[in-house]
């Protein structure tokens, strides 16, 4: 018995609507709670990219610390988006770049921009206009970006001399501009819990979000001695903050802030990914934990390796 012809019609568009969502889900990219992700080469204690333990089963992202638009003499004067090197030239070089990447498929480099000071002041953000910061940045980090053949940008200014949207309109740019010309695959923000410095990487998220592939948060600016509940409630905020965000954890080498890995950082990491919430851990940094022989390093990842 043949079908109507309206039958036929209805049969159709179920059988397209069920392809589209098969290749929807086919589609979809898996989560990066495997992601682990460290700063490197702040602070110029010799520590190497070879140095650091990287675990095969997870996502590794160096971030080298910091690209920052001053110059590099000691009158450390702004120069609006010129970006120059300050991380540890000598010990993690272009050469060395290539060296972890080759040996180790799963490790990827990128840089951050700002950082909290340079030469022992305060580094801001301090542009001269938005078209003329956005022109001069992504002119210098891609020539920078393709010297050390790096694959993302981390933005990490903490200090401003511009208003938020002056702020979001100047990386958005930037960020959009550097994916669209092949130069970067990803990028990530870095902000803490204080009031300025949300206002202007809010504004940022609300404009940018959908370019902003992490979000760096520093939990470990909270005070010393935050609980396991303090933070997961930490983690809640400030996912509902950067709303649709990968929002990863963190915590710092020297324990000086937030939740410790000795004091329960594991244990809060453990319950978001029972609830399918851990993007991703980061620490803050290879720096200080080469003195540890990189002891939470090795934790993190193999946490962060374990199935879902």
């Amino acid at each position: 018995m043949e079908l109507p012809s309206i039958c036929k019609l209805c049969f159709a568009i179920f059988i397209l609507n069920a392809s589209l969502l098969f290749l929807a889900a086919a589609a979809t990219p898996p989560s990066d709670s495997n992601l682990f992700r460290e700063y490197i080469g702040a602070e110029f204690n010799n520590v190497k990219f070879s140095d650091v333990p990287v675990n095969s089963n997870v996502d590794f992202h160096f971030i080298l610390s910091f690209a920052i638009d001053y110059d590099t003499s000691s009158s450390t004067s702004p120069t609006n988006g010129k970006f120059n090197i300050f991380w540890d030239k000598q010990n993690l070089s272009p050469s060395q770049v290539s060296s972890i990447k080759s040996d180790n498929s799963n490790v990827k480099v990128a840089l951050s921009l700002g950082g909290d000071s340079v030469n022992g002041e305060s580094a801001y953000f301090n542009p001269s206009s938005v078209d003329s910061w956005v022109s001069n940045a992504v002119s210098s980090l891609t020539s920078i970006i393709k010297e050390y053949n790096l694959d993302g940008i981390d933005i990490d200014y903490e200090h401003f001399k511009s208003d938020p949207d002056t702020f979001a309109e100047c990386i958005g740019k930037l960020i959009k501009t550097l994916k669209e010309n092949g130069v970067i695959k990803f990028a990530s923000i870095a902000p803490f819990d204080d009031e300025v410095v949300q206002n202007h990487y809010m504004t940022l998220w609300k404009s940018y979000g959908s370019l902003i592939d992490y979000v760096n948060f520093q939990f470990y600016a909270y005070d010393k001695g935050t609980t396991v509940d303090e933070f997961i409630g930490y983690f809640n905020t400030q996912s509902s903050n950067y709303n649709g965000g990968k929002v990863l954890v963190s915590f710092i080498s020297d324990g000086s802030g937030g939740l410790s890995p000795d004091g329960g950082f594991f244990t809060a990491c453990s319950t978001l990914k029972s609830q399918q919430k851990l993007h991703g851990i980061f620490v803050w940094s290879a720096d200080d934990s080469k003195a540890n022989g990189f002891k939470y390093e090795k934790q993190s990842q193999a946490l962060l390796a374990i199935p879902h």
